[in-house]
């Protein structure tokens, strides 16, 4: 059967190989950046977070580590990967002096994903965040 569309002047028809084009990156970045719980943590600290400041101290999600030697190992995981990586999608704003993370321009992107995950948390299986 074949889909027929009525023009509309002034409006932009997208067919769903347009949708999966635009939308398919963009859905892959955010699976991405959730694939360590490590980012998780983050995305899910800026949820929580007051709207006025919306700043959290990037080591403020380095969870109580075994060891001197893990606690360095994660913090230098998170400043050479974690971070970056979050940040070159836009989720977060990162402030490499003060070690700050903001919601990113793109945090609204990834907002309804995290939120519906940390909803059925007890649900998923695996760490969470």
């Amino acid at each position: 059967m074949r889909n027929t569309f009525t023009e509309i002047p002034g409006v932009q028809m997208y067919t769903m190989t347009d949708v999966r084009r635009r939308c398919a990156p963009m859905l892959d970045d955010a699976f991405d950046a959730l694939a360590s719980h490590h980012r998780r943590r983050v995305l899910v600290a800026l949820l929580d977070h007051n709207p006025q400041c919306d700043c959290v101290h990037a080591d403020g999600v380095l969870e109580e580590s075994h060891t001197r030697e893990d606690r360095d190992h994660l913090q230098t995981a998170m400043h050479h990967s974690h971070l970056p990586k979050l940040e070159a999608y836009g989720f977060i704003r990162w402030n490499k002096n003060t070690h700050e993370v903001e919601k990113g321009p793109a945090f609204d992107h990834i907002r309804p994903l995290v939120e519906m995950l940390d909803s059925q948390a007890t649900e998923v299986t695996g760490e969470w965040p």
